[in-house]
């Protein structure tokens, strides 16, 4: 069990913590309601690091530990891009690079009923939603909000599919906009979905658009934000020549 220490909810932002640390003090947050991302566990009134990573915070209120992981632990609410491996009557088995396979059933679609059955092939890209995750179980997935809107989730056609860490899936996630993204939709036109699960989905009108775009993604995880927008212009000029 976690020792009660006073811990404020901004000593450790931005900060290397490690399994065991206590990271967050409810009491001394005013009662507020916050969301616990991944890495993190709630003992009481302690917030403690399941596994060492940089505490992060966005707005209005999660907290997760940031860390650059090819394995990902699923999480409800995140948005993940899922890889069709079987098909059945009731349901769509599919891979997001968690432990288990994920269960999206096939009711799980904006409007779906028994008549409207969406019909995917193995290997089909989706943008997805994780609804549950419980100990001892497979994830269940949703192509829909929490209102039941599809939004952006459902399929994801033609582009290009490529993995990196966790942690630069959530970078890219977060708000503002990582200087990579910024750079690069400065000066092309191309369409991305990021899945917290480490895999980026890139689709533009020309090939060598989308190679530049996951090439320069691929290489940021270690960059600053200045060293982005010089690898970027350093790109651009390669295919303006």
């Amino acid at each position: 069990m976690a020792a009660k220490v006073s811990v404020s909810p901004t000593s450790l932002l931005n900060q290397i913590v490690v399994p065991g640390d206590v990271v967050l003090d409810l009491s001394n947050m005013n009662n507020q309601t916050i969301k616990l991302g991944s890495g993190l566990l709630q003992d009481n009134d302690a917030i403690s690091a399941m596994r060492a990573g940089k505490l992060s915070y966005s707005k209005p209120n999660k907290y997760w530990l940031e860390s650059s992981h090819k394995r990902y632990i699923p999480r409800p609410d995140d948005h993940v891009l899922g890889i069709v491996v079987v098909s059945r009557a009731d349901n769509f088995w599919v891979d997001i690079k968690g432990p288990q396979l994920a269960l999206l059933p096939v009711l799980a679609f904006e409007g779906g009923t028994r008549r409207n059955i969406p019909k995917f092939e193995a290997c089909t890209l989706l943008y997805l939603r994780v609804v549950k995750t419980n100990i001892g179980m497979n994830p269940e997935l949703s192509c829909t909000e929490a209102s039941g809107k599809a939004a952006l989730f459902g399929p994801l056609r033609d582009g290009f599919m490529f993995e990196t860490s966790t942690g630069l899936s959530r970078m890219l996630l977060n708000s503002p906009t990582r200087p990579v993204i910024e750079a690069l939709g400065k000066k092309l036109s191309f369409e991305i979905a990021v899945g917290l699960n480490g895999r980026v989905w890139v689709n533009a009108t020309a090939p060598r658009i989308v190679i530049i775009v996951a090439n320069a993604i691929m290489n940021s995880e270690s960059l600053s934000g200045t060293q982005q927008r010089i690898m970027v212009e350093k790109l651009l000029a390669i295919i303006s020549d």
